[in-house]
């Protein structure tokens, strides 16, 4: 009997408590939405999976080591504690990912079309309109948010996961699930979250805006602009170079013809590899200690609001060029400077051939598109160099 009743109070069932229960049912909400709605299944089903392993009670997946006074190891670390300790906490996941994304990326409609630049300088709007936000909640007392804090929730309104997680694990690594979990699930939401402003901004006319098709862009062309933008930016930002150095080193493999083995990698089995570790890690965050707070709702509503900004503020740019220029812009590509790859384009083609099902904006959409992924890293490394000694 003595043998069952320890037996029994070792037991997972045993230990659970109410929160970790809640925290499994989310995780298995995330692995729903990935799953049968087709929300960020890459990520989401790592993390879904990730948050149930990290709240069974007893199994010790995220157990950090545990050391005797002399500094002798008396249990060793659980699997999600290395994971998130040797990609996540170093950093070194998100970049590897960025240069995934980089040898996925062309910046061809960007070049022949350079004003669109400025749409996704516009879109960073909604990040540094949040951490002001971020930062008055927690002056007032409303809500307990340091100014590192609000740096990390403010990168949501980019609408790019790896960046959001490369400031977090930085600035704020116990706000790394509610951030994680708010980036990626505004990017599986631009479908719905972005037409209904979008509208809203436009007129009937404006949305109807057909443009020039783009100029063809050299080879040249492409192999010069990330190795010019890298060195530009890394002289004026240092710390926007690790994210950005890394984008462009993976663009420079796709465009330069000579090393198609590696781009191939890069693009497939490494982003591959590295997204199942990264949504891991991220779920090893989302105990049920460190997630169920009134500071989680914060971090969601805010990063919502970070993104209907940045979404506001691209079209309100792309109107404003319309003022100034003869060569039209159609306000709906503004939507794109959020830096949700290619969903964003997608969106502004989708509600620009309601408009008009002759005008095609996909390849005009995706050069500030593009230039919403430079935004973001330019912006993560302006927050880490401005906060990070605070």
């Amino acid at each position: 009997m003595e043998n069952l009743l320890t037996l029994w109070s070792s037991s997972g069932i045993a230990q659970l408590q109410l929160g970790q229960l809640f925290m499994m049912l989310i995780g298995l909400g995330l692995l729903f939405l990935a799953i049968k709605k087709g929300f960020e299944p890459l990520l989401l089903v790592p993390i879904g999976f990730g948050t149930v392993l990290a709240n069974i009670p007893g199994a010790g997946f995220e157990l950090a080591p545990v050391y005797d006074a002399l500094g002798n190891m008396q249990s060793p670390g659980g699997l999600l504690y290395y994971i998130y300790h040797a990609g996540i906490e170093t950093g070194l996941f998100p970049l590897l990912i960025f240069m995934g994304v980089g040898a996925m990326t062309d910046f061809g409609p960007l070049l022949a079309n350079p004003r669109t630049l400025l749409l996704g300088a516009a879109a960073q709007v909604g990040i540094f309109s949040t951490v002001l936000g971020a930062v008055a909640l927690g002056h007032f007392g409303i809500l307990d948010f340091s100014i590192r804090d609000a740096a990390s929730i403010g990168i949501i309104g980019g609408a790019d996961g790896p960046t959001a997680i490369f400031v977090t694990s930085k600035l704020s690594p116990e706000l790394l699930g509610a951030v994680a979990v708010a980036a990626y699930s505004y990017m599986a939401l631009v479908p719905i979250i972005q037409p209904p402003i979008m509208k809203a901004m436009t007129t009937p006319a404006e949305r109807q805006i057909k443009m020039e098709q783009l100029r063809p862009v050299s080879s040249a062309e492409k192999i010069v602009f990330p190795l010019t933008l890298l060195v530009l930016v890394a002289m004026l930002l240092p710390d926007a170079a690790p994210l950005l150095g890394m984008f462009c080193f993976g663009n420079l493999m796709k465009e330069c013809g000579v090393v198609n083995r590696l781009s191939e990698t890069v693009q497939n089995a490494l982003i591959n590899t590295v997204t199942i570790f990264l949504g891991l890690g991220v779920g090893s965050k989302m105990s049920a200690d460190k997630f169920l707070n009134v500071e989680t709702l914060g971090i969601l509503g805010l990063g919502a609001i970070a993104f209907c900004i940045g979404t506001a503020a691209g079209v309100l740019m792309a109107k404003l060029l319309n003022s100034v220029s003869q060569n039209k812009i159609n306000p709906l590509i503004g939507a794109a400077g959020v830096s949700a790859v290619p969903m964003a384009a997608r969106v502004a083609n989708k509600v620009g051939l309601e408009a008009n099902p002759q005008n095609f904006l996909l390849m005009h959409a995706m050069g500030p598109n593009v230039a919403g992924v430079i935004g973001s890293a330019v912006a993560a490394g302006v927050m880490i160099n401005l906060v990070s000694g605070m």
